[in-house]
């Protein structure tokens, strides 16, 4: 990733070149750089969360609805699994049976 010298707005790839969405601001690319720099494709989160005995970490809990047994309240908490840039995951877990599931799941 490449930021403008100008701006500061990040930049893209255009053949050879950087430009700026922004300001239109170009620099040459340089290869031995871009083979330096960290992707975030194909990075997996390793995390292991330990979901027994939730309350006693301190975890927050809210009101939500199990969809395992229909409990109406949660632990959760929130985890970066995705890109930087992106946003992070909510994940609640029973505070019944411990099942846990994701914001986004259905």
């Amino acid at each position: 990733m490449e930021f403008c010298d100008d701006c500061g707005s990040m930049m893209k790839t255009e053949g050879d070149h950087w430009v700026c969405g922004s300001c239109e601001f170009e620099k040459p690319r340089d290869e031995k750089q871009e083979q330096a720099m960290t992707t975030t494709q194909g990075q997996v989160s390793t995390e292991i969360v330990d979901v027994s005995d939730a309350e006693d970490q301190g975890l927050p809990s809210t009101k939500a609805q199990c969809p395992k047994c229909d409990n109406d309240k949660a632990y959760w908490y929130m985890q970066q699994i995705r890109a930087a840039d992106e946003s992070e995951t909510r994940f609640f877990i029973c505070t019944e049976c411990e099942h846990k599931w994701r914001e986004d799941d259905h």
